[in-house]
């Protein structure tokens, strides 16, 4: 499986548009992506609450591609560009044994 993790840090003050928009990312990619198998969605509240961290599980890296081309995520892509400080993505190759390889994009 193809494991993709993503921590944002967002704008003061633009959790309460951010949060929304990213929730329903996740809920439209899982609804509507058959390779899309986990889409987790973390706040951080306390030590760090701009943060915002992702958990996403697709079958192979082409449906992670297929996630990436998608109407849905271009349009969230879109939408919250201005509310983003920054964007660090690792992508994840889960091992048979549990184990996993990362590489940064």
């Amino acid at each position: 499986m193809f494991v993709i993790t993503v921590t944002f840090t967002i704008h003061p003050g633009q959790m309460s548009r951010f949060v929304p928009l990213m929730r329903a990312q996740a809920r439209q990619s899982l609804e509507r992506e058959e390779g899309c198998l986990r889409f987790d969605v973390c706040t951080e509240t306390k030590s760090d609450p701009a943060r915002v961290f992702l958990y996403e599980v697709y079958c192979d890296a082409a449906a992670f591609e297929q996630h990436l081309a998608s109407t849905h995520f271009q349009q969230f892509d879109s939408a919250v560009a201005e509310l983003v400080q920054a964007k660090e993505v690792q992508s994840w190759e889960l091992s048979p044994s549990g184990q996993a390889s990362v590489s940064v994009l």
